[in-house]
């Protein structure tokens, strides 16, 4: 057992690391989400020059290699600056690299992995429907309709973020409506945004400014065969090992924010004075650095636990579920925690802290909320369904 990071890693993080102070401080990531509907591009083009796009990408597609870890090293390092805007990076790379590269054609890998790697193709995910949230079998409506040459796609998704200058949709429909079970008959497209009947628009939110999250409307949009992921009808069974990993990159992004909250909590109470003397002396607020800091140790841990469990193809989804669950918590905790420090200026725009709580609020929620976590957890110790 042993819980250091090999040198290669700690190599990469430590790059990532002085990447992020020097390319995208903190003020940087301030001044973009100041205005909401502008979509980040220069930060796309960041990521696209140091490569980042490319981690988890195989070489024989273009991209940088690496595996579950030092993807979550990344998004770790990103969000310590960033906090939701990592997922300007993190989007692309589970509906993108990740999904073309588990369960798409050698063909489909070959077109689209090395545009990815290249920063050359964004991607968004369309599966929350209107009428469902985490109930995304029971509400599933949106429907595709067998077509001379394809599928013709109608019904309506929600919370798409970035959908709005993606490249493609990453979308599931109910192929099939006479299945025993609702986890049956469905099948995952790759839509291109351009495809005649698809409209997306914009919707205003509290937090995760500039990336925008959209809804999509979807009016007998042809989508060719080619453009069919893995096996008609047997979508949910390809989805589970990517759903794992896309709650263990939510772990990596919130322990992200913890670390920002840290930073900064510690750098204002080394400074900030009040009755005489700096209020890094305060008992009151050693003990709330304290319970971030213990929040952070304890969500690294469970995050290389998960992380490497994936690496070695273990089934992680419980253990998956109870990162995201703790991180997302730890993460909002923590935040609020380092709004009290701060004070008057902790609520002020000026500083980060009011950031990280708003964008750290949304993993509480997504990609599923951490009633439905628990519940799951529950039922995984032997005890009944209770939904």
């Amino acid at each position: 057992m042993d819980f250091e990071l090999p040198e290669e890693y700690r190599a990469f993080r430590d790059m990532v690391r002085r990447w992020v102070d020097k390319e995208v401080p903190k003020e940087w990531a301030r001044s973009l989400e100041k205005d909401e509907h502008a979509y980040p591009f220069a930060l796309w083009d960041k990521f696209t020059e140091a490569g980042f796009h490319g981690v988890g990408i195989s070489e024989d597609y273009e991209g940088q290699g690496g595996d579950v870890v030092m993807q979550m090293l990344l998004a770790r390092e990103l969000a310590r600056s960033l906090g939701g805007l990592a997922w300007i990076w993190g989007i692309t790379s589970f509906a993108g690299s990740k999904s073309i590269g588990l369960y798409g054609s050698a063909e489909q890998k070959a077109k689209y992995l090395p545009l990815i790697a290249t920063g050359q193709l964004k991607a968004a995910i369309a599966f929350t429907e209107p009428g469902g949230g985490t109930d995304l079998l029971g509400a599933m409506a949106t429907t595709a309709e067998r077509v001379e040459g394809g599928w013709k796609l109608n019904g309506e998704k929600i919370w798409s973020s970035s959908a709005h200058v993606a490249d493609y949709l990453l979308v599931i429909a109910r192929s099939d409506k006479t299945v025993e079970k609702k986890h049956q008959g469905l099948t995952l497209f790759w839509v291109p945004t351009g495809t005649e009947g698809v409209k997306i628009t914009p919707l205003a939110k509290l937090g995760m400014r500039s990336m925008g999250s959209c809804s999509i409307h979807f009016e007998d949009a042809f989508v060719a065969d080619e453009h069919v992921l893995g096996e008609p009808d047997r979508a949910w069974y390809m989805l589970l090992p990517t759903l794992n990993n896309e709650r263990i990159m939510v772990g990596a992004f919130c322990l992200g924010v913890i670390d920002g909250v840290l930073e900064d909590a510690l750098d204002y109470m080394k400074q900030r004075k009040a009755f005489g003397g700096i209020i890094g002396r305060f008992q009151a607020l050693q003990h709330y650095v304290a319970d971030i800091a213990t929040m952070q140790k304890t969500t690294e841990l469970m995050l290389h636990y998960c992380a490497d469990k994936q690496c070695r193809g273990e089934n992680v989804g419980v253990e998956a579920n109870m990162l995201k669950l703790m991180a997302s918590e730890n993460a909002n905790a923590a935040s609020d925690l380092g709004i009290q420090i701060l004070g008057g200026m902790g609520y002020s725009a000026e500083t980060d802290m009011q950031r990280y709580w708003r964008d750290s609020r949304l993993w509480r929620i997504g990609p599923i909320t951490n009633e439905m976590v628990r519940n799951g957890i529950a039922e995984s110790l032997g005890l009944p369904r209770s939904f």
